[in-house]
């Protein structure tokens, strides 16, 4: 059975190279909008599975299109954007707002060598199709309102050296309702492997700062770890964990051919293991397609160390925190909403 699309670019030229790549792929029905005005009109008579929506468009816009797609008809939607610093805000917004992943052009608003991102707009718009519809806002009641989970084991001060988290489709919009519950007092850094294009990483660390009691900065240069910090990798690169004297230092590195996403959550959870006893680490891994992390997040709790993975209940997609689960490398599996309070009750 095919997969119904709607392209939505106001492009002539884009809206033709994207139909074609679709269709090429065999299994998408496809229909084009130039514009979100036109996208809506044609919302009720498509009914497509999935929307690709342009940022910038005459008349009106992606983000105010995707705004009224969620509210008319709540569909799953791919942004498909240049990645300027100011289309990488609006494309942060919309993940926030629903959209469950991106495309960026690789060459600007009217992309040329659009084909060079092919298998990935075909990879994220089958994704799409079955992900699970998150509204914005939904989980944030449900974590202020959810009651602290018993812990299996308690935490002593100074227990935990070191929290890692990893995330990827679903994500960006995950950590900005997740994120805030965490305590100004958690009792040991953060670093995040947030599988996400190097323009969007600022963006994102400066929105999550602005919302969390704990600082959130990217790890843009050698950075010494500490308490009271959340560190974001930076995107296509890869983060890693090392230590310095006395101390541990988090630091950005060019992305390992070995690693199929990056920043890598594997590679990351790789060089905690390697300075730090798995006893004293935490993990959670969270939603995004494919298996990043499983593997390493499964030899943290082989090693006696504690490991999240976000339950299928809250996941837009399931895969990594799946994988963890399925190999049994999850010390709990848990929806969204517990996890913060979970972590905190850890790390104290």
């Amino acid at each position: 059975m095919s997969t119904s699309v709607l392209v939505v670019d106001d492009s002539a030229l884009m809206r033709r190279a994207l139909k074609g790549m679709l269709a090429d792929a065999g299994d998408f029905e496809v229909h084009t909008a130039r514009n979100g005005v036109d996208a809506l009109e044609q919302l009720d008579r498509v009914h497509p599975d999935v929307v690709t929506l342009d940022v910038n468009m005459p008349e009106m816009d992606g983000l105010t299109c995707l705004a009224k797609i969620m509210e008319k008809q709540p569909t799953p939607v791919v942004m498909v954007s240049s990645l300027t610093e100011h289309n990488a805000l609006v494309t942060l917004e919309a993940l926030q707002l629903g959209a469950v992943d991106y495309v960026a052009k690789p060459g600007g608003t009217v992309s040329l060598n659009i084909d060079e991102v092919a298998k990935e707009l075909v990879d994220k718009v089958r994704d799409a199709a079955r992900a699970k519809l998150k509204r914005a806002g939904g989980l944030t009641a449900r974590i202020r309102a959810a009651p602290r989970p018993p812990a299996e084991r308690k935490s002593a001060v100074g227990a935990v050296d070191l929290v890692l988290i990893g995330s990827s489709t679903g994500g960006p919009a995950l950590l900005s309702e997740l994120l805030p519950g965490l305590p100004a007092t958690l009792g040991a850094p953060v670093v995040l492997a947030q599988h996400i294009p190097a323009s969007f990483t600022a963006a994102l660390a400066r929105r999550l700062d602005d919302a969390c009691a704990l600082r959130v900065v990217e790890v843009d240069r050698i950075m010494t770890l500490q308490r009271g910090c959340i560190y974001i990798g930076r995107g296509n690169a890869d983060v890693v964990v090392a230590r310095r004297g006395d101390g541990l230092i988090v630091k950005s590195v060019p992305a390992a051919a070995e690693y199929r996403w990056h920043p890598s959550v594997d590679r990351l959870v790789g060089s905690a293991r390697r300075y730090i006893d798995p006893q004293r680490l935490v993990c959670a891994l969270l939603t995004g397609m494919g298996d990043d992390g499983a593997t390493e997040m499964a030899a943290v709790k082989d090693g006696g160390g504690r490991t999240i993975a976000e339950s299928e209940e809250t996941a837009v997609v399931w895969g990594m925190p799946g994988e963890l689960a399925r190999r049994g490398g999850a010390t709990e599996v848990l929806p969204a909403y517990e996890i913060a309070a979970r972590l905190a009750d850890w790390v104290r």
